[in-house]
């Protein structure tokens, strides 16, 4: 199973807006133990998923989760479409929330009222 978290430029935090991330860790889990090594994976522009048509191969194929600081609706809807469940957190390693997402016990996301609002209208322009 893998696991895709979005990440910061430094791929050190797990980062907001998924559907505008270009960096991600991809993790690899077999049961409830996460491969110690993630694989690093940065996206084109065009690749990113706010603009991806899904038209063709994505980096990011075959991956079941994504994990992320915050995602908007019409990412939710478009990952759905593709297969893959969508996990809001408030944690900030990356690992640590990949493996918290195995254990079924990854930290909540907090509220951000402005920042869903930013996501909702940024979600108007999307092609998803």
């Amino acid at each position: 199973m893998k696991i895709a978290v979005a990440v910061s430029n430094d791929f050190r935090k797990v980062t907001g807006h998924a559907g505008r991330a270009r960096k991600w860790l991809v993790f690899e889990a077999d049961g409830a133990a996460i491969a110690p090594a993630p694989a690093r994976v940065e996206l084109e522009a065009e690749q990113v998923f706010h603009h991806f048509d899904d038209k063709g191969p994505h980096p990011l194929d075959g991956i079941v989760a994504v994990i992320a600081i915050s995602a908007g609706d019409g990412f939710v809807k478009h990952m759905a479409k593709r297969g893959v469940e969508v996990a809001q957190t408030a944690e900030t390693n990356p690992a640590k929330a990949a493996a918290d997402y195995l254990a079924q016990c990854l930290a909540a996301p907090k509220p951000r009222p402005i920042g869903a609002l930013i996501c909702k209208t940024l979600d108007l322009f999307s092609k998803h």
